[in-house]
């Protein structure tokens, strides 16, 4: 397959994604986001802390991201990296340009939370607030689409897509930490959803750009 070739099929799927990622949304924005945050609130299912633990990860791993690359940098130049080694040099950048593509949309959206947790943001279970208010910048909007599932997609697809030995360990790894995001009320499920298809598309690019062939 050519280098044209791998993008075009590489957009083609990405269309797909986003368009079932659109449709996954509008049901859990109707149906079951308020349902699913509601009974987290009346279950008490965010004070078990186990679920509070594994929001931890995501954000850790993008603060050590940049010391990662930098050594990563320093690295290269005695000779060229192991396979493990550009996997993760691209993982970490996979990881910061997710980010940064979930701020800006945070902004587009303007979603509130589901439930207050900080300076008094306005939330469904707090304030009665539910919605999207586009265009609307700040914390106080910024929960779609999730930043904590774009951040361990963005990563954790690398891994899945270039290395294909890894993806149960990955998997193991992943799934709670997107689960704990709407267990502790953090994120409604289309947020979560919608992070998590950020994430991989931003995977799947990078790892298409770096020219990273499956191991």
């Amino acid at each position: 397959m050519t280098s044209n070739q791998g993008y075009r099929t590489l957009l083609h799927r990405s269309v797909i994604a986003t368009g079932s990622c659109i449709l996954a949304v509008v049901i859990c924005y109707f149906w079951v986001d308020r349902a699913v945050a509601f009974f987290v609130c009346d279950h008490h299912i965010n004070g078990i802390k186990i679920f509070r633990w594994l929001t931890y990860p995501p954000p850790e791993v993008q603060n050590w991201s940049a010391l990662t690359l930098t050594v990563l940098i320093v690295r290269r130049a005695w000779g060229p990296f192991l396979r493990w080694q550009k996997v993760l040099f691209v993982a970490c950048i996979s990881l910061i340009v997710a980010d940064t593509f979930r701020i800006s949309l945070g902004d587009v959206f303007g979603r509130y939370w589901p439930e207050t947790w900080t300076h008094d943001n306005p939330s469904l279970i707090g304030t009665g607030t539910y919605g999207f208010h586009p265009f609307q910048r700040g914390d106080d909007v910024g929960s779609f689409p999730s930043g904590h599932a774009c951040r361990i997609l963005g990563f954790a697809g690398v891994w899945m897509i270039a290395m294909p030995g890894t993806r149960v360990v990955v998997t193991v790894l992943s799934v709670p930490m997107l689960v704990s995001l709407v267990a502790m009320n953090y994120h409604f499920v289309s947020d979560v959803i919608a992070g998590s298809v950020l994430g991989a598309l931003i995977a799947a690019y990078a790892v298409q750009l770096a020219r990273l062939k499956m191991a």
